[in-house]
């Protein structure tokens, strides 16, 4: 392997971290960043870097490029998907909770926020809210002029912000919560997960037509727990659930019989949860035992 080669793989791997970040916020699909890094990686090596003055920022420009026709591609099958689509768990290191602003970029909650917009708004927003990325560099990554990209940034962030939580919950309010949860699902404790859930709770099921779960997101704390208990009372076998972090938040584990059956995430807002996302689809599960490294550098 030539020098230029080698060079090109340690810049490569440099930044790969950051690069499966940037595909994953744009994605929310583990498997398909990974696809989209593999296919950076043929187009970098390919590139006479010698003539690259920011080789970082070219980087993330062929990732967005490819997480943008990915995600055009991905449109269609969550159109044909058994029920509501959340994205894939991961298991994140602490560092990732300690960088309040990558916690909550990469929190589920937000992350299905992110569902609601366009591919470019979605682009843009990433990179500018949770990377920094000057106007200028993305332009060049969506292929938008500055100005363009400027007043689709300022729409996404008002879509973002009046769908967001008011109030990010710390990571200490929000593990309180989901032991007040757990503790109340675990003895059938009817006024305890009444208390724990807001009024408008809403509880968003993902199984893809693999496990059993509700076709429609759950809206209501009362209907919430009657789904719940009635769940619980037809599982055949030992539910049982551990703390954990995935996606820079506290979340439990879910095993059957200690095998994994799903991951429970939260969003609390004024110490009640107002949003419980259980991913049950095995083929969304294959990063919740390994952690899996984010960064926004």
């Amino acid at each position: 392997m030539s020098y230029a080669a080698d060079s090109a793989t340690d810049t490569f791997v440099a930044h790969r971290n950051l690069l499966f970040t940037v595909a994953y916020e744009m994605l929310g699909s583990a498997a398909d960043a990974e696809d989209v890094l593999q296919e950076t990686w043929m187009r970098w090596i390919n590139v006479d870097t010698e003539h690259v003055r920011d080789q970082r920022a070219y980087l993330v420009r062929i990732t967005t490029r490819q997480s943008l026709n990915r995600l055009r591609a991905m449109k269609r099958r969550k159109e044909a998907y058994v029920g509501p689509w959340l994205p894939d768990p991961l298991l994140t290191a602490p560092d990732v909770a300690k960088d309040v602003e990558l916690a909550e970029s990469v929190s589920i909650g937000l992350m299905i926020v992110l569902e609601t917009l366009s591919p470019t708004e979605r682009a843009v927003f990433v990179l500018r809210e949770a990377f920094g990325i000057s106007y200028n560099e993305i332009a060049a990554a969506v292929g938008k002029s500055p100005a363009a990209v400027h007043q689709i940034a300022h729409r996404a962030r008002q879509h973002v912000d009046a769908r967001r939580p008011r109030q990010v919950a710390s990571p200490s309010e929000t593990r309180a919560a989901l032991r007040a949860f757990q503790r109340a699902v675990e003895t059938r404790d009817l006024q305890g997960l009444l208390d724990v859930l807001a009024p408008d709770v809403v509880l968003v099921g993902d199984g893809g037509g693999v496990k059993q779960a509700a076709l429609r997101p759950i809206i209501g704390s009362e209907k919430v727990v009657r789904m719940l208990f009635g769940g619980l009372g037809k599982v055949e076998g030992t539910l049982t659930g551990e703390p954990t972090m995935v996606n820079g938040n506290p979340a439990l584990l879910v095993r059957l019989d200690g095998e994994i059956d799903g991951v429970m995430a939260i969003r609390v807002e004024d110490a009640g949860i107002t949003g419980l996302y259980y991913v049950r689809n095995p083929e969304k599960l294959g990063h919740v035992e390994s952690e899996t490294a984010l960064t926004r550098r």
